[in-house]
C-alpha cells in the first residue's frame, strides 16, 4: 500500500515530466537523485530498511534516466557519461554495505552541480 506522501511526491513528479523540456528534465532527476540519497542516509539513521532500500532504488532510477539522456560520448557527454557510471557504482556498493558518508557526499555533489545547472 502506498503511503499518501508518497502517491503525493508521484502525482507531483509527474506533472512536472510531462510539461518539461529537456534541461528542465535533468533538473528534475537531479533533485531526484539528490531526495532519494537524503532519504536513504536518514532512513538508515532511523534503521528503516524497507525505506532506505526503496530510496536507493529511486536514486538508480534517476542515475539511469540522467545515463539515458547523454547523446554521444565526447567532450561533455563523455565526463557526463563517467559521472553518472561513477554515481550508479556507489549506490550499487551500498546496496549491501551501506555507507552512509559516500552517500552523503554524492548527495553533496549532484546538489552542488544541480545548483550550477540551475543558476547557468
Amino acid at each position: 500500500m502506498t503511503s499518501p506522501q508518497e502517491a503525493y511526491r508521484r502525482v507531483d513528479f509527474d506533472a512536472r515530466v510531462s510539461g518539461a523540456g529537456p534541461a528542465e528534465l535533468v533538473h528534475l532527476c537531479f533533485e531526484h537523485l539528490v531526495s532519494a540519497l537524503g532519504t536513504a542516509v536518514h532512513a538508515d539513521m532511523r534503521g528503516d530498511n524497507c525505506l532506505k532500500s526503496r530510496s536507493m532504488t529511486r536514486a538508480l532510477t534517476a542515475i539511469t534516466a540522467l545515463q539515458m539522456g547523454i547523446a554521444g560520448a565526447e567532450g561533455v557527454a563523455g565526463a557526463l557519461s563517467q559521472l553518472y557510471e561513477a554515481a550508479r557504482r556507489t549506490v550499487l556498493d551500498s546496496a549491501l554495505n551501506f555507507d552512509a558518508e559516500r552517500i552523503t557526499e554524492l548527495r553533496a555533489d549532484f546538489c552542488e552541480i544541480g545548483q550550477a545547472l540551475k543558476a547557468g
